[in-house]
């Protein structure tokens, strides 16, 4: 059986598909972009933009009833791979030890 998780404190799913969806013990989380919760793109480099994006993953984690030590694995899209310095510089700050497993890849 799944269910619908979603967060008034991040993006609105923009089509169809969920914020999230709990199936089982496991949950699946949509892709983020730096949208706000009312949907509007913000502006800013990528620390920046990365923040949003992750607060926007903590919202709905939340709505879940979980949190970031939970996560066991994450995807990053990066426009550019010299800004994964930085971004990891913000992923550092919301992931902690044992971290989840990681694809970086450049679209």
């Amino acid at each position: 059986m799944k269910a619908i998780v979603s967060s008034a404190d991040a993006p609105r799913a923009a089509g169809p598909y969920s914020q999230a969806i709990r199936a089982g013990g496991l949950l699946f989380v949509a892709g983020q972009i730096p949208l706000d919760p009312a949907g509007q793109m913000i502006e800013g480099d990528v620390t920046v933009q990365a923040r949003r994006v992750l607060d926007n993953i903590g919202a709905i984690l939340k709505a879940a009833g979980l949190s970031f030590p939970d996560v066991v694995r994450t995807t990053v899209y990066l426009a550019d791979m010299n800004d994964l310095p930085a971004m990891n510089q913000v992923y550092g700050t919301y992931f902690s030890v044992p971290y989840p497993a990681r694809a970086t890849v450049q679209v």
